[in-house]
């Protein structure tokens, strides 16, 4: 068995380790794909990419592909033992290359204690899961309260969210309100001073926090402010 007391310790890291400490837990299954889906991940390929075309490295394991990722740099040289042809993006857009092809991920392999297989069903899911995004309406706000009850697991997803957002707008503010169509109260994230091509990546970061939180149903409108108003 290979030490890795003294490995530096990524996020990928820890949400694995808690998701595998607690293999019933459903919250920290779905914690650890938002961070798969959040991160950089380093992609080994066969050659240099060429243009806009690459080729994963992929081997196979009773019967199903993985390609091989890794969640650093340093732990991709390390297992490659040379230099090596790799891409990098981020997680959501791998998964998304890979959907649907029946191949899945070797995640760290034999250089860190987050090293598994992730199976091509469950990077198809995590498309699917990323796929549901925000839906437009429109209500007028009649009061305007504090926000109460939201679920802890919720809030640290939305710090999470909107903490990788930075730049992006000046300021978020989370209320609760009620609108004049009905008499139940709902809560809103207002979103002030965003640029305009960031509102639709902003909304679809606060939809994937309630969905990533585990709540069933759940429901958090967004609107976006101009600084001024």
């Amino acid at each position: 068995m290979t030490d890795f007391e003294n490995e530096f310790e990524t996020e990928i890291d820890r949400t694995y380790a808690a998701m595998t400490a607690d293999e019933g837990n459903d919250i920290a299954r779905l914690r650890f794909h938002e961070c798969l889906a959040d991160c950089e991940l380093f992609l080994l390929l066969v050659d240099e990419p060429q243009g806009d075309t690459i080729e994963p490295h992929v081997f196979g394991v009773e019967g199903a592909q993985f390609a091989v990722v890794f969640d650093t740099e340093a732990r991709l040289a390390e297992f490659a033992g040379a230099v090596a042809p790799y891409a990098g993006m981020p997680g959501r857009v791998l998964a998304g290359m890979l959907a649907g092809q029946g191949i899945g991920l070797a995640l760290n392999p034999e250089v860190a204690p987050s090293s598994t297989l992730i199976a091509p069903e469950a990077v198809d899911w995590l498309v699917a899961t990323l796929s549901g995004g925000p839906v437009e309406a429109s209500a007028r706000i009649r009061d305007v309260f504090s926000p109460k009850g939201l679920p802890e697991i919720l809030l640290q997803s939305l710090d999470r969210k909107l903490a990788t957002a930075g730049g992006a707008a000046q300021a978020a503010y989370l209320v609760q309100v009620a609108y004049d169509d009905d008499d139940t109260r709902g809560h809103l994230l207002a979103i002030v001073g965003a640029a305009p091509e960031a509102e639709a990546p902003l909304a679809r970061a606060v939809s994937e926090a309630l969905v990533f939180s585990g709540i069933d149903a759940g429901m958090l409108d967004v609107v976006f402010v101009a600084g001024g108003d």
